[in-house]
């Protein structure tokens, strides 16, 4: 498995110095959200180059699945990002689903999402991108959030039928909506192609609360899962002695 920081690991610094964090903790590449904060992309390709580790996941630019009215928003903002991960190199798109519409039938709102993520999947095609769908806990970050189990998330996968269209399985997010991580994790590593970690509860680095993440991360590794696991998490203290201490407790006894 490859390992990734995520921007904010190091509050108040940038891209480039995540970056160079990135090498010298001998992780694989950095989340970052927002690529058009970047600037000029080329010039950060150049950084990318002269480090030797890249990003590896960006966002969409709308975060509405569920309602028809944004479909052409949505749709207009996967182009966007897909050429612009085409120049940075980036090979993972995460988006979210949007909160809930009031009134209208939960599964005509799971309709509108299949349809949408069907009619990204020409756009996709022959650029090597997984558009990564990502439930997120609504109990305590995101109230309202469409998306929050991970096997209504599998089956949205089912419905859309495509390579380039899977999930990220939060653990941090899963643990709070419904537990039974191990399981859920394990069992549905084919339409995944991303994890995120962090502990719960608090959002700190693994090891710092109630998750066993060195049996869930053997768990996932034997699997034969060969891509990203993503630190999306606050560190508590110093940032990189807490990024040690999970390296030398848990990613050292793997």
């Amino acid at each position: 498995m490859k390992y990734s920081l995520c921007i904010g690991a190091y509050p108040g610094k940038d891209a480039v110095y995540h970056l160079e964090k990135v090498k010298e903790h001998g992780f694989d590449g950095l989340e970052y959200y927002a690529w058009w904060e970047l600037g000029d992309l080329e010039l950060f390709t150049a950084e990318q180059k002269r480090i030797g580790v890249g990003i590896i996941g960006t966002c969409t630019r709308e975060f509405n699945l569920v309602d028809p009215a944004y479909r052409e928003k949505y749709l207009n903002g996967i182009e966007q990002t897909i050429k612009a991960c085409q120049k940075l190199g980036i090979p993972s798109i995460i988006t979210q689903t949007g909160k809930e519409i009031d009134g209208v039938p939960r599964e005509l709102q799971r309709q509108a999402m299949i349809e949408t993520l069907k009619l990204c999947t020409p756009l996709l095609e022959g650029t090597g991108i997984v558009l990564e769908v990502e439930p997120l806990n609504g109990l305590v970050n995101h109230p309202g959030h469409y998306l929050q189990r991970s096997d209504e998330a599998v089956q949205v996968m089912d419905a859309v039928d495509h390579p380039q269209v899977k999930l990220v399985f939060d653990v941090y997010h899963q643990q709070i909506t419904e537990g039974n991580v191990i399981r859920n994790a394990t069992a549905y590593v084919d339409r995944i192609h991303h994890y995120h970690i962090a502990d719960n509860p608090g959002r700190h680095q693994p090891g710092t609360g109630e998750l066993n993440y060195l049996s869930i991360l053997r768990a996932i590794q034997g699997t034969g899962f060969d891509g990203f696991v993503g630190l999306e998490c606050g560190f508590k203290g110093d940032t990189d002695e807490a990024i040690q201490a999970f390296k030398s407790t848990i990613l050292d006894q793997l």
